[in-house]
């Protein structure tokens, strides 16, 4: 999990805090140590860590607290502010151009994740944004490259732009050329990389942008790389003149020192994030939010927007209706899981989850085999069965698992979960987060959680703000 190390580390720090009623000029200097610690292990640079540790420092001796919060909780306050300043502040979009279409360039080393993130990042912003991209093939030197591209196009159903094994700089402009014939508002040029970084990979770059001045050229960084992403930003924007950061692979960082240093070494914002090696994992940056995450405090923002993008508003309130009625059945159990499949690993949102909901969550996972024999299981019932499942006795279980191959132990293993399913989306249906949650047994291997509908008890954003 993103950030795990850190966050582990700054809350030890803080913990020793939280049980005094007084925190003196001594006590901030010895939690500042340990977060100065915490963030050189985090593989943060010296001399930014350097620098947020003076700032911390200067604000929290002798800040006026604040009525409403201790003197340790006023000190978390300021490293949170501080971490969100470190990172940004706040997040930042594509600029697009006033007079379609608009080009974005992906460039980067080898291995950073440029053609997988640069169809991410237009499938994003057809989903999000309602944007019409073309992917345009411009890597003619990796073996395999162009193929790559047209694979991922395909399964996000994303035209490709392709010329073949040409020069790189005609394949954009012929790119541009097609998008502005072909209605196309948005083409996102995928660009060679190297191992290192050297004077061919930039002198080729330097001609495509002076090909096509693009509106905005995106750095693909490895989160994982550590310092060597920082390095890489540095020498891209020196000699390319970068507008934004793409971080990839945060998801395995459990340090988090690349994304903590970069703006402060570039200047130049991490813009969006690469959260898993799914098609839809890549999110706009946010810096506020992830420096709550790293404090512990969650990011319920994210995981509702995650929610709503997710669950089919109809079908929520039909949920909903049904759920005061008590008709919660084996098909809704059904659409619920599938429903739960589309948000994504569980592990990733527990970082959404604030403090101890948050651990407990931690490593849960879907288990797709899992869900497929649940499926099974159910289709092979009757319409009244599914229904009402009190219809099941033995000889019917018999039936079911006979008719989609199975035991009728599975049967029955369905049938307990869908009972603790109905349990769950009750108290949550009455605005209650049942206090087990995270010791609950197994959901089929779904982690400890399971499908809710809307998320009942998380919805409405306005109340957060």
């Amino acid at each position: 999990m993103a950030f795990e190390g850190l966050s582990e580390k700054l809350n030890a720090a803080f913990k020793r805090l939280r049980g005094k009623g007084r925190v003196t000029e001594a006590d901030v200097k010895e939690a500042m140590k340990e977060v100065r610690l915490a963030l050189l292990d985090a593989d943060v640079s010296y001399s930014v860590v350097k620098d947020f540790v003076a700032k911390v420092t200067e604000r929290a001796v002798g800040a006026d607290v604040l009525e409403s919060l201790t003197p340790a909780q006023q000190i978390i306050k300021i490293v949170n502010e501080e971490l969100t300043a470190l990172m940004g502040g706040g997040s930042e979009k594509i600029s697009f151009a006033s007079h379609p279409p608009t080009v974005i360039m992906m460039v980067g080393l080898q291995g950073a994740g440029k053609t997988t993130n640069g169809a991410k990042l237009a499938g994003y912003l057809r989903s999000t944004m309602g944007k019409q991209p073309l992917l345009a093939a411009c890597d003619v030197y990796r073996p395999a490259a162009i193929t790559q591209l047209q694979v991922v196009g395909e399964q996000l159903d994303i035209p490709v732009f392709a010329l073949g094994q040409v020069n790189p700089v005609q394949i954009a402009q012929h790119a541009v050329r097609h998008a502005r014939e072909n209605g196309y508002d948005t083409v996102l040029l995928d660009t060679a990389g190297r191992l290192h970084i050297d004077e061919q990979l930039m002198n080729e770059l330097k001609k495509i942008k002076s090909a096509v001045t693009p509106n905005e050229i995106l750095l693909v960084v490895d989160a994982m790389t550590g310092q060597d992403a920082v390095s890489a930003a540095t020498a891209f924007d020196e000699a390319l003149g970068i507008d934004g950061v793409v971080l990839t692979k945060l998801d395995g960082d459990a340090r988090g020192g690349a994304a903590l240093s970069i703006r402060a070494a570039t200047g130049k914002p991490i813009k969006f994030v690469g959260t898993g090696e799914k098609l839809d994992m890549i999110e706009l940056f946010h810096p506020d939010r992830m420096a709550s995450r790293i404090l512990g405090m969650g990011d319920m923002l994210s995981l509702i927007e995650k929610a709503e993008q997710s669950f089919d508003e109809k079908k929520a309130a039909e949920l909903e209706e049904k759920l005061r009625k008590n008709r919660f059945t084996l098909t809704d159990y059904m659409e619920q899981m599938a429903q739960l499949r589309k948000m994504g690993d569980l592990s990733q949102m527990a970082a959404m989850f604030p403090g101890q909901m948050g651990k407990q969550m931690a490593g849960a996972q879907i288990d797709d085999k899992m869900l497929n024999r649940q499926e099974a299981v159910i289709l092979s019932m009757t319409p009244k069965e599914r229904e009402n499942p009190g219809l099941l006795d033995a000889s019917r279980k018999k039936r079911v698992a006979a008719g989609c191959g199975l035991e009728v132990a599975d049967v029955n293993r369905l049938l307990k979960q869908y009972e603790m399913m109905l349990q769950l989306t009750r108290q949550l249906s009455k605005g209650k987060m049942p206090l087990g949650l995270g010791k609950m047994p197994n959901l089929g291997s779904l982690g400890k959680v399971g499908g809710m509908g809307k998320m009942h008890g998380f919805g409405r954003k306005k109340r957060l703000k």
